[in-house]
């Protein structure tokens, strides 16, 4: 069976700052831990860490069992390169055998490259390939509702991504390693999908490591929570719901140790060791504190408008929706909910003012200024363009005063970096600045806390609830969703219905 220790591990980045510092922790056989922490902390890094990506400069890491891993962000090629992508290293090694094997008898169809095809089909079958592919089939039958022989070519183009992630996931769970790191592996999937999910891994006998940003499913799925901040990590070994306090009371702690370590030579000695640790990276510095709470503050601010924000009459979306009229008033919070290819993200860039096939009237209020959030972070207009540069060159601002902007959002740090090089979360962040800037009195958000950490989706609640505007949000955030007034429900067929109530069986 699988487990994972990490012991003393220490990372520096490419210019040498650390990112760990003798970071320790277990995930024992059969548990579910998540890893959890503020945006670029190093919760990826430290995956890649345990898979064997990258290798530490101090410290081991030790992995029984194969290890499983799921990437971030999906990929290219077609649904068999998917399937290959996270399946045992030597199914890999030996699929790349064989389709070098045939290319190569494409070119020159002799005796000798007949005998090397046939030996890479044996090695192929010797690393299990043909045993996982009946594994494959029920993975895609599961996933698409078709057979993996209908599916194997086809392009991950022609598939969403909660699809693309279903499959992926169903792949690991049914696979034979026994060691799962999964990084957020609930993006794209509706909550009936993140539903399955919690009982798949509820019910799973492997271990599972697991970064996510969605509470719900924190609550529902983790066991023990591990926590990557102030260049360490520290555990808390109940579930989700006593978080929060175990994060209070082990600062308190902390604080309170440092206070009696300046007249205590005995603690100051053992606090001096710990400070120790750090300093061997860095030269010079404050003694270690408590790690620093996230301050992202959100000012969104809006405006007044007309009493009605949004009118629908008659609107149908060609292919998915069905005739349906509502109106949206000043204020109010409209959640937008339903499974995957509803529409949910169609209707948004309508109302952004995007040319989306329809018929019907969809037209907005007096004095309404819509600004859309895209929920993949798809942004062409900001590609190759600085998170300074771009609020400084939009919004005229000094450097002085877009530096101040950023860091209100704890961007100063990456204010430099082009945007496609920021992590989901920090693009998050920004798009939302950029609302914030643009003065929107409507804003449209298209699963805004997909990416953000845990301490920035509440932020973005707490200035929603401060917003003078009104709110409509696509959302499969069961937690972020509870804080909405009322409910579009866009049904599998066809049908919008309102709701006061949050419905995801529809």
């Amino acid at each position: 069976m699988g487990h994972i220790e990490v012991s003393d591990v220490t990372y520096l980045l490419p210019d040498g700052r650390p990112l760990l510092v003798e970071a320790s922790f277990k995930v024992g056989d059969g548990v579910k831990a998540a890893l959890v922490g503020p945006n670029g902390a190093g919760k990826s890094t430290l995956l890649r860490l345990i898979a064997g990506e990258l290798l530490p400069v101090e410290g081991r890491v030790v992995v029984a069992g194969g290890v499983g891993v799921m990437r971030q962000f999906l990929g290219e090629g077609s649904v068999r390169d998917l399937l290959l992508h996270v399946a045992p290293v030597r199914v890999r090694e030996a699929a790349l055998a064989v389709e070098r094997a045939e290319a190569a008898i494409l070119l020159r169809d002799d005796e000798p490259r007949q005998l090397a095809y046939a030996q890479a089909i044996a090695d192929y079958a010797d690393a299990g390939g043909y045993e996982l592919e009946v594994v494959w089939d029920v993975c895609a039958t599961e996933a698409l509702g078709l057979a993996y022989e209908e599916v194997k070519e086809r392009s991950l183009a022609t598939l969403s991504g909660g699809e693309q992630k279903r499959l992926m996931l169903e792949a690991l769970l049914r696979g034979p390693d026994e060691v799962l790191l999964l990084d957020e592996p609930d993006n794209y999937l509706d909550v009936r999908g993140k539903q399955w999910l919690e009982r798949a891994i509820r019910g799973s006998g492997k271990t599972v490591l697991l970064v996510s940003h969605d509470r719900r499913l924190l609550a529902e799925a983790a066991d023990r929570i591990v926590t990557v901040e102030g260049r360490g990590v520290w555990v808390h070994g109940g579930g989700f719901a006593g978080y929060a306090e175990a994060r209070r009371r082990r600062k308190e702690r902390l604080e309170e140790l440092r206070q009696r370590s300046a007249n205590n030579d005995a603690l100051a000695g053992a606090y001096q060791s710990a400070v120790t640790r750090l300093e061997r990276f860095e030269r010079a510095g404050p003694p270690q504190r408590a790690p620093k709470e996230q301050n992202v503050r959100i000012r969104l601010r809006g405006g007044r408008t007309g009493k009605r924000a949004v009118v629908c009459e008659g609107l149908e979306l060609s292919g998915l929706l069905r005739p349906f009229s509502t109106e949206i008033w000043y204020g109010e919070r409209v959640g937008v909910l339903g499974l995957n290819g509803t529409g949910k993200s169609h209707f948004l860039r309508l109302l952004a003012g995007e040319p989306i096939a329809h018929t019907g009237v969809a037209r907005l209020g007096a004095r309404v200024a819509p600004g859309y959030f895209a929920q993949t972070h798809v942004r062409p207009d900001l590609l190759g363009r600085s998170a300074a540069e771009v609020v400084m060159r939009e919004y005229a601002m000094t450097r002085n005063d877009a530096m101040a902007a950023l860091a209100r959002y704890e961007l100063a740090p990456a204010g430099g970096q082009p945007f496609e090089t920021l992590s989901g979360g920090q693009q998050a962040r920004l798009q939302i600045l950029l609302l914030e800037l643009s003065g929107a009195t409507l804003l449209l958000l298209d699963e805004p806390t997909d990416n953000l950490d845990l301490a920035s989706a509440e932020a973005l609640q707490v200035g929603l609830g401060e917003f003078e505007g009104t709110v409509v949000a696509v959302t499969h955030d069961r937690w972020f969703a509870d804080d909405l007034d009322r409910y579009l429900v866009f049904g599998a067929d066809g049908r919008v219905r309102e709701s006061d109530e949050a419905r995801w069986d529809v």
